[in-house]
């Protein structure tokens, strides 16, 4: 099933880049930046978390925050956020649930689609969830280098 506009977005526990668990529900009262992205430290994904990094304090100051999700382990999120310096924690979702629930895995797009959700990769994509945890946005081709501008325009 697509998640659409309106949707209660779906709820997950997950680990983020510092071993902390991190749930939906620890962001309802503010908008949450949930953003997908295939792997670390590739040219579309770096443009991607440095345009969210760049202009994440204008992101918190429309009292929101950002969680990048990815199918790598901690160890691998851990080097992408030091070398980037990423001011945001990223999701280590190595079994590829949080990104299946939210149909960042398993809705092929043509033979790249298949391809990467064969090998367990997400696909990139933004949901913006408001503060009663329903999606009020979604991004469904982001852009890399500018990313954090189509975010600020829908907060």
């Amino acid at each position: 099933m697509k998640l659409k506009i309106g949707d209660p977005a779906p709820q997950f526990t997950a680990t983020t880049t510092q071993g902390d668990t991190v749930r939906l529900s620890d962001y309802f009262g503010k908008n949450l930046i949930l953003y997908f992205y295939p792997m670390d430290d590739t040219p579309g994904c770096t443009k991607q978390a440095c345009s969210l990094r760049d202009h994440n304090q204008e992101i918190q100051d429309k009292d929101a925050a950002i969680l990048g999700v990815s199918t790598q382990d901690v160890a691998s999120h851990q080097r992408f956020t030091e070398k980037h310096h990423l001011n945001f924690p990223l999701v280590a979702d190595t079994d590829g649930a949080v990104s299946r629930a939210y149909g960042a895995i398993g809705e092929s797009g043509g033979l790249l689609g298949t391809a990467m959700s064969m090998m367990g990769v997400a696909k990139r994509i933004t949901f913006i969830i408001d503060e009663s945890g329903h999606i009020a946005h979604i991004i469904d081709k982001p852009d890399c280098a500018h990313h954090a501008l189509e975010v600020l325009e829908l907060l």
